[in-house]
């Protein structure tokens, strides 16, 4: 399928933060845009405010941006598809979309994580779902990038990963603007197993945080999860330069800092003594990273990778291990060299 001269609609699947975030962008940059949001509620409330006053307040909805709950009306000669949704309903809404034989020029996937069960990556997912024949038109957008941030054009940089070199170019000039500049990487692998690990690492570290240590344990829990996401995505067949890249490091590094993290702050959650129900019941978003964690977990213990803070983590959340005992079980591993432990 050619690249359309003018592109005459962009449909964003999921009405949260993100995909929130992503409508305002492309409907600033003069791009006609349709918001799909699951819950009629919402829909409403979003068509009267114009704002996304629980998920993302103060940003103001472009009137351009059309929304609706309407799956079959938001897909109708849709261009460009973003997936924007949590990923544990992905199947389920692909499946949905599989059946209206549609073909737009491109599936953008910005959601992140593992699905339980297969231990597909989200563009496996959609794949699966939509066939074969879709592959290359399936691409991942990933990176340090909160919503909040981006909503407010606080420089940001991300990058883009597929099979195919002239779609991820043309995708690249769509989104890309002043303040939102975009890489292209041929490695689809590394950048959505990236991703989708930092998030059980942002975890760890807010149940450090929760705990009341400081920067230098924060620090050791990022340089050594990066270690182990980076034993994880060479078996999995990802390409080392993705690990140090902006959905490797880059995107570490901001999840398990930042305040807007909503993984690190399941872990503080954890880490002050609630449990993850407790938790959970106090987060407004979703933390991709529990079921993300898991999953990995499972997929280290059949594949004999070294994951020992994915290992805690797992433990802490679904096997109620002490945060206390998580940290004593780190600590009192087997003295090793930093070359390849």
């Amino acid at each position: 399928m050619k690249f359309p001269e003018k592109i005459s609609k962009i449909t964003v699947l999921g009405g949260g933060s993100w995909g929130t975030a992503m409508a305002v962008l492309l409907a600033e940059k003069g791009l006609p845009v349709t918001l799909w949001e699951y819950l009629r509620e919402n829909v409403l409330l979003l068509q009267k405010d114009r704002e996304n006053k629980k998920y993302l307040p103060g940003i103001k909805i472009p009137q351009s941006v059309q929304i609706t709950d309407n799956l079959d009306e938001a897909m109708k000669n849709s261009e460009i598809v973003l997936v924007v949704l949590p990923s544990h309903t992905i199947r389920s809404h692909m499946q949905k979309i599989a059946r209206m034989k549609i073909d737009p020029y491109a599936f953008v996937i910005l959601s992140k994580g593992l699905e339980n069960d297969t231990f597909f990556r989200m563009s496996e997912v959609v794949k699966d779902c939509l066939g074969e024949g879709y592959g290359r038109k399936i691409i991942t957008l990933s990176g340090p990038s909160h919503a909040e941030e981006v909503s407010l054009k606080f420089p940001t940089a991300v990058v883009i990963a597929g099979e195919d070199k002239y779609i991820l170019e043309n995708i690249q000039q769509v989104f890309g603007n002043d303040y939102f500049r975009i890489y292209t990487n041929p490695d689809q692998i590394g950048v959505e197993l990236g991703a989708a690990l930092k998030n059980i690492i942002a975890i760890a570290c807010g149940i450090s945080d929760g705990l009341g240590y400081g920067d230098n344990t924060r620090a050791g829990i990022i340089t050594r999860g990066l270690a182990e996401i980076s034993r994880f995505m060479a078996a999995r067949g990802a390409a080392p330069y993705t690990f140090m890249g902006l959905s490797g490091l880059g995107d570490l590094v901001v999840t398990c800092t930042s305040r807007h993290s909503r993984n690190r702050r399941l872990g503080e959650l954890i880490g002050q003594g609630n449990t993850l129900s407790q938790a959970l019941d106090k987060m407004i978003m979703i933390a991709e990273g529990v079921k993300t964690a898991k999953s990995a977990f499972d997929l280290s213990q059949k594949n004999k990778i070294d994951m020992p803070i994915t290992t805690e983590v797992y433990k802490v959340l679904f096997e109620n291990q002490s945060p206390f005992d998580a940290v004593n079980n780190l600590l009192k591993r087997k003295q090793k060299s930093e070359i390849g432990g």
